[in-house]
């Protein structure tokens, strides 16, 4: 931070701002000496110590300057062996931290107040800390004064302050980053919203470099025009040279030249425009890119607090634990990061509580004295993962299975046949818990429920396992960021919506023999359970959607409440910049927020839990609509395209676009192959690579555009070649349409395919 920067805050900000990151050093400090001695870190917590120090005597705060001062004492004895900083000790020193951190947040006109109120406390506590030397080094017992020869006063030990809130005077909300610049809620809501608006104005940079894309398509429309033009000038001029009229000979040869300009300024601005795109795309992505990048904070900002929470969690249990915690630096969006705190919270106290034996009990079980709680966070296909993974009892499933009975949640016998990953569902449920006993900690039956709500909100999942007697696993999968969400676009009844991919379990295609009715419910077997399809335009109030020869199918939901959704078309996968939608709507049913395709068209984001509540009121109703006739639809004729390829990975991935678009597919493994079955069959569209043995793409779209019979089938040539050059060569040899395959997408190809021929049906 700049001078300039700096000049804008008091004394006192100031003080607080470095007082946040050196209680914080104190802090972990502390904690890393209680489990084994560390030179390093003894001298960062001195240093620590003395800088707290001398601020608070700049400040004027001479309750901070005594505590520091003993806190440095303790420190130098600790560094010439005179002191053990055994966790009775720890307790002390952790209590000094406490009370510097809850008087560096009082605004000054709170701090008389709040220093009258705990005057007691903050004496007992520095008295304490000047006769540390003098406290048991018993680890797990409670703190217990000195032997009466000790030449210094001793007292019981403060326990430290967990998790300790500033009084209603403080200025800085739980939750904020530490050692962050002083910052109210108006500033937050201020850069917030600074942030969304930088985020709306670069995706809609990205959406008008995109919409040159049209333009582009229309260039090539007019080349393949032009084509057919000058085509017939050629068969012109053949015509009128065998006719033998010099003059006419001579103005037909005149036309020829002058169209050669034509040819080579069409092909020209067609290379110009595309390059001008790609450059377009880059910067707006890059703007993207960089705003995303500054609503990502580290993992360690919303976690730092825990390991002091674990650790005086369990003293106060009579228990050992250590909090690890591994991705410290994995990149989480500050607004998940911010709301995710308290399920980890929780997760977090339910494993001290719940999974961590007593000493003993571990002992007798084989393991150290000291339980381990592991929180990582790392990034995983395009998500954020944390794991909580602890070493304690674990669950045992018969109980979770005993207990479902007993509540008469289900049967014996539908109990019995549930898998381990159902029954940990169960603990999901409001209310349901294994605890016997209750605590001040955990064991209301309250809890794990508002965990996996919180975790749904923001478009995640988690999901349990336990193994008796090793442990206890919460696994949890979130975006990376609000902002920007991976999801999959389908329309319905002519309008576009889009579904989070952490949402979809399946997307598939379902042809209407695989259709069964039952009690005028329709579904299908899907890896050997029967999956309901539920109409998309019923549930959003659409109306009913045509009849279709194959269903496009999105799978959501999970356990019983597991339904096929059922769509008019499936676009893909694209990545949404998320609008929130005005308030003044309020809550729309079935729909979360909106979005913006690359193309400028809007698209709604729906929300599915809400849909899941839509599709079982529907159910209990009994007015789901059908979806196919029992004898099926009239069959149209499909229309047969060729692709030739020599990679068999790309052969299949365009087969299997194509036959789910509805088209029948040939295909050929090489250029002469291509040839030969070319002039064999009956075809609406050729697709062939460039680069091939025996006959490359650009000799077999010469043979196609020179034969009498094939020179009006459209060729779609796709290659890695994405030169100008090589585009050229290929359109100027008669190529109808020319993509990459290094960066189109399914939906591109789709499209391509559509714009020569139509649909898969005559």
């Amino acid at each position: 931070m700049s001078n300039e920067d700096l000049s804008q805050f008091s004394m006192l900000e100031l003080f607080r701002m470095e007082a946040e990151s050196q209680t914080q050093i104190l802090t972990d400090g502390l904690l890393a000496m209680e489990r084994h001695a560390d030179p390093a870190a003894l001298e960062s917590m001195m240093r620590a110590a003395h800088s707290i120090k001398g601020a608070a005597a700049i400040v004027g705060l001479d309750v901070i300057v005594q505590l520091a001062h003993g806190m440095e004492d303790a420190f130098i004895a600790a560094q010439h062996g005179m002191l053990t900083l055994s966790p009775n000790r720890v307790d002390v020193l952790l209590a000094g931290v406490d009370l510097i951190v809850q008087c560096s947040h009082l605004k000054e006109s709170g701090l008389p107040a709040w220093l009258g109120e705990n005057r007691d406390r903050i004496t007992l506590t520095m008295e304490t800390i000047a006769g540390i030397a003098y406290l048991p080094e018993s680890a797990m017992s409670a703190p217990a004064p000195a032997p009466a020869p000790a030449p210094a006063p001793v007292v019981a030990a403060p326990a430290p302050v967990m998790l300790a809130e500033p009084s209603p005077e403080a200025v800085q909300e739980p939750g904020t980053e530490i050692a962050a610049a002083p910052e109210t809620a108006a500033q937050r809501t201020g850069r917030q919203q600074h942030s969304d608006r930088l985020l709306s104005l670069a995706s809609e940079a990205r959406i008008s470099a995109h919409q040159m894309q049209p333009l582009i398509q229309a260039l090539q429309r007019n080349k393949r025009n032009q084509a057919t033009l000058f085509a017939a000038f050629d068969e012109l001029h053949e015509a009128i040279a065998r006719s033998g009229d010099p003059a006419l000979g001579e103005k037909a040869a005149d036309v020829l030249l002058r169209s050669q300009p034509l040819r080579q300024f069409t092909l020209a601005h067609i290379a110009d425009m595309e390059q001008y795109e790609r450059r377009l795309l880059g910067v707006a992505q890059g703007m993207v890119d960089e705003v995303l990048a500054l609503r990502m904070r580290p993992f360690r900002d919303g976690v730092h607090h825990f390991p002091r929470m674990v650790r005086d969690l369990a003293r106060s249990l009579g228990k050992d634990v250590r909090l690890e915690i591994r991705g410290e630096d994995t990149l989480v969006d500050r607004d998940i990061l911010a709301r995710i705190e308290s399920p980890l919270n929780h997760m977090l106290r339910n494993a001290v509580d719940h999974g961590i034996e007593m000493p003993e009990e571990r002992a007798l079980a084989g393991k150290e004295a000291c339980g381990t709680i592991v929180l990582e966070a790392r990034h995983l296909a395009g998500m954020l993962n944390i794991d909580i993974r602890d070493d304690g009892r674990g669950i045992d499933a018969e109980r979770i299975r005993r207990a479902i009975v007993e509540r008469r949640m289900a049967t014996q016998a539908m109990a019995a046949a549930m898998s381990q990953s159902e029954l940990m569902e169960f603990l999901f449920l409001p209310a349901f818990s294994l605890k016997e006993e209750i605590t001040e900690i955990s064991g209301r039956g309250v809890g794990l429920d508002i965990v996996a709500d919180t975790i749904r909100q923001q478009n995640g999942t988690v999901r349990l396992d336990a193994e008796p007697g090793r442990g206890f696993h919460t696994h949890i999968t979130l975006p990376l960021t609000q902002s920007i969400v991976r999801a999959i676009v389908a329309d319905v009844q002519g309008e576009t919506y889009a579904i989070p991919i952490v949402k979809v379990e399946r997307v598939l295609h379902v042809p209407l023999a695989s259709i069964h009715t039952l009690e005028n419910k329709q579904f299908f077997d899907m890896d050997g359970e029967h999956l309901g399809l539920v109409s998309a335009a019923q549930v959003l109030d659409l109306g009913d959607s045509p009849q279709q020869e194959t269903l496009s199918v999105i799978v959501i939901g999970s356990g019983a409440r597991r339904y096929a959704l059922v769509v008019d078309a499936i676009r893909g996968e694209r990545s949404l910049a998320v609008h929130n939608i005005e308030p003044i709507f309020g809550k729309l049913r079935d729909i979360s927020a909106a979005a913006l395709l690359n193309d400028g068209e809007p698209v709604l984001i729906l929300d599915v839990p809400d849909l899941l509540l839509s599709i079982d009121k529907l159910l209990a109703e009994g007015g789901l609509h059908q979806l196919a006739r029992a004898d099926g639809a009239a069959r149209r004729t499909m229309k047969r395209i060729l692709v030739v390829d020599d990679s068999l990975t790309v052969r299949e991935m365009e087969r299997k676009l194509l036959s789910g678009r509805g088209f029948e597919v040939d295909i050929a493994v090489d250029g002469i192959d291509g040839w030969n079955v070319v002039r064999s069959g009956d075809y609406d569209l050729v697709i062939t690579d460039v680069d091939m043995p025996r006959m490359d793409g650009i000799e077999l779209v010469n043979l196609i555009k020179k034969d009498i019979h094939l020179h009006k089938l459209p060729v779609m040539i796709v290659s890695y070649k994405d030169r100008p050059e090589d585009r050229a060569r290929g359109l100027a040899a008669g190529a109808d349409y020319y993509l990459t395959k290094g960066s189109f997408h399914d939906e591109t190809l789709l499209d391509a395919v559509a714009d020569l021929i139509g649909d898969a049906f005559r």
